[in-house]
């Protein structure tokens, strides 16, 4: 039934296609189908079943792919990491600047002791210099002990230690400090049995000048005139009136008797920016006790003191000594330790504050 009426239809058609060609009307076509392509895959990578296995190429593009993506992925994660350091690093400058306040606390704590232990020393009685020996192996322990002599000052054998500059009355001069052997008497029970180093006391420029220059004229030999005059009476021994007797105290040299009252001290530890001393020159920039024995011709291990005594005479004002406030004092006081935590502590504290206020601007904007 049904083939029939697709035959009685078909029929039909070519009949009136028939007709329409007669008329000049053209046969309506049957529209051809459009082939569309698939649609692009949106993904980055494609999938590797996309390539045939069978082809070598295939296989090396999917392998590049993934090692592409792997990478990426490593990438990342370094990049967490950094970050994370980063963050640490923020706070590195306020770790060291609290190190450093405490480094201070413990100065300051070290520096007191120190300045008490000197200031119990001054406080004990004077020691006698006759008493105390260079060959003690405590001379270390009498460090800051006050003790007293008498003896002769040997001006032949100072040493000026300097340029050390003291201001009078607002003005700054220049100077040196008068070393000068403190010499024994043989006859004087209260005397030293032992030759001792003795600072003297601050000197300025101009005195230090006069001083040499008397020195230089007491070593320098007589006039020709007084040396004739000594020859002629030396050859008139036979003339009996002629002959003055000798007076022997003429001919010896007043010894000048001097009471010391100072501080046994150490050589000085200078910074890196003193020169050195130079004993060919006579250039003492420092105290080294050692040296200054040598080159007076003294003993290695010679007592050094610094004159304390303020008995000064006030037609003779110089040398100077030392005053005793002076040796207990420092150049980075415990104040100054103070001032120098609450500096490190605020810094450090600030500097950690900036850092935590960074950080949390990073997380905001994240």
């Amino acid at each position: 039934m049904s083939s029939s009426i697709s035959r009685a239809l078909t029929g039909k058609l070519r009949r009136g296609a028939t007709a329409a060609a007669a008329a000049g009307v053209p046969a309506l076509r049957r529209p051809r189908p459009v082939l569309r392509s698939p649609a692009p895959s949106l993904s980055l990578f494609p999938s590797p079943s996309r390539f045939s296995t069978s082809s070598p190429a295939a296989a090396a593009a999917a392998a590049s792919f993934a090692a592409a993506a792997d990478g990426s992925s490593s990438q990342a994660r370094g990049k967490e990491n950094g970050s994370r350091w980063s963050r640490w690093l923020l706070f590195v400058p306020g770790a060291i600047a609290f190190g450093l306040g405490t480094w201070q606390v413990f100065r300051r704590q070290d520096k007191i002791n120190m300045l008490e232990y000197r200031q119990g020393r001054l406080d004990m009685e004077p020691m006698e210099l006759k008493g105390v020996s260079p060959s003690n192996k405590d001379l270390q322990s009498l460090e800051f002990r006050r003790v007293f002599g008498k003896g002769v000052f040997d001006d032949k054998r100072s040493i000026f230690v300097g340029p050390r500059s003291r201001s009078i009355s607002g003005v700054t001069e220049n100077g040196y400090y008068l070393i000068t052997p403190l010499m024994p008497i043989s006859d004087d029970p209260e005397s030293v049995k032992f030759p001792v180093l003795v600072n003297r006391g601050w000197v300025p420029r101009s005195w230090r000048d006069k001083f040499l220059e008397t020195l230089d004229d007491a070593g320098k030999p007589k006039d020709a005139s007084e040396t004739s005059v000594q020859k002629s009476e030396e050859k008139s021994w036979w003339k009996p009136w002629s002959k003055k007797p000798k007076n022997v105290e003429e001919h010896v040299a007043a010894v000048a008797l001097v009471e010391v009252l100072g501080v046994i001290r150490g050589s000085e530890k200078p910074s890196i920016f003193v020169p050195a001393n130079n004993p060919a020159s006579s250039q003492w920039f420092y105290v080294d006790t050692v040296a200054i024995a040598h080159a007076s011709g003294l003993p290695a291990d010679t007592l050094y003191t610094e004159d304390i005594n303020e008995n000064v005479n006030p037609s003779n004002p110089y040398p100077v000594p030392k005053e005793v406030n002076t040796l207990i004092r420092s150049s980075v006081m415990p104040q100054d330790h103070l001032n120098y935590i609450l500096t490190w502590y605020s810094l450090s504290a600030a500097v950690t504050f900036m850092a935590f206020k960074r950080l949390r601007q990073k997380k905001s904007r994240r």
